[in-house]
């Protein structure tokens, strides 16, 4: 099944990220458009950097490396609890496809750990392009709904909700801001946000999709005909129809570059762009919206035309998971939303 993401340019791959608690992972940053952080495979175990992604509900981890990449990758014939299974895999994400073979081993994230998954060994990559080959993550492990796995596979989610082994069928993102991340799963972080968490219920069990009220810049009035909206934290920006993004981009006062990308003055003085999720406001300001990268500024916002029945729709990626710390209810099938504390000093971004 085909899914959109955004494929900023990659580095190399880390050596350790899980954290000291039972139940937490460090995600990595790399300039505000990867997030990343490590499981194991195989006994004894072999650690790979995964983006931990709320829009695909696959496992898959490389089995060679492209040409002059530095990834980690998976050995079967290392693992003791490798089990054969050997039918096709293939996935379409936004950037490109992947494909390879499916296998069963020990999978570890976290302290967590399920015997026999089923996941996939990739051994092409080429369709992620330049951009994986010299990336900082290996593989992606997908936190979204059976509705959408590849061949029907149960997900990662499934298989931790059947073992037993949660306390609390939740996970939750604290998304850094050129600083490490945190991933909670069976739990929250109460250290990573403020106030209360505000409750949105999911309109289908898919991706993490929720009913749309609107989206507003400033006092503009509702600027989106989009009724849905998917919180999805492999996405390293926002997304919409492109019409729409391009109108917002002239609210704004953001200019195109090449159609595809859109930059605007960094000492600009701009609206909030405001999305309505249940009845609630969450609003975006300027020094949230925009990505500075050697002085220039990109507006944190792409366009993407996803065809009837999936779309239209707006993806919330990494630019909507920084500003807000978000709770993925699977037992209650809604989502929680609470202002995240800010792990970046305030740059001094002016409104309008």
């Amino acid at each position: 099944m085909d899914r959109e993401s955004f494929s900023p340019t990659f580095e190399t791959t880390p050596n350790k990220f899980l954290g000291a608690g039972a139940d937490d992972i460090i995600i990595k940053d790399y300039q505000n458009a990867q997030y990343y952080g490590e499981i194991s495979v195989g006994t004894p175990p072999q650690n790979v950097a995964v983006v931990f992604d709320t829009g695909s509900s696959n496992l898959w981890v490389p089995n060679k490396k492209p040409f002059l990449s530095k990834h980690a990758i998976y050995e079967n014939k290392k693992s003791s609890t490798y089990v054969k299974n050997g039918t096709e895999f293939k996935i379409q994400y936004g950037s490109g496809p992947v494909s390879g073979e499916y296998s069963r081993d020990t999978v570890a994230i976290g302290d967590y750990s399920v015997a026999n998954y089923l996941f996939a060994e990739v051994d092409d990559t080429s369709g992620l392009g330049i951009g994986y080959r010299l990336g900082h993550f290996d593989g992606i492990l997908g936190l979204a709904w059976g509705g959408i796995s590849v061949d029907g596979v149960p997900t990662p989610l499934e298989a931790l909700v059947a073992s037993g082994q949660l306390d609390d069928e939740v996970f939750a993102f604290s998304l850094g801001d050129d600083a490490d991340g945190e991933l909670v799963i069976g739990g929250v972080d109460d250290s990573k946000y403020e106030g209360d968490f505000s409750y949105v219920p999911l309109s289908q069990k898919s991706y993490w999709e929720v009913t749309l009220d609107g989206l507003a810049v400033g006092a503009s009035g509702n600027m989106t005909t989009a009724v849905k909206a998917i919180v999805d934290s492999g996405t390293s920006l926002l997304a919409g129809p492109t019409a729409e993004v391009k109108k917002i981009a002239e609210q704004i006062g953001a200019k195109s570059v090449l159609g595809k990308e859109y930059t605007i003055d960094c000492d600009a003085k701009a609206d909030d762009i405001v999305f309505t999720l249940g009845g609630k406001d969450y609003a975006l300001a300027l020094k949230d919206y925009v990505i500075e990268d050697a002085g220039q500024c990109l507006f944190g916002m792409m366009g993407i035309d996803i065809p009837a029945p999936n779309g239209p729709l707006w993806i919330l990626g990494d630019v909507f998971m920084r500003k807000y710390y978000v709770k993925f209810d699977i037992k209650g099938e809604q989502i929680g939303i609470a202002t995240a504390k800010s792990s970046k000093a305030d740059v001094g971004y002016a409104t309008a």
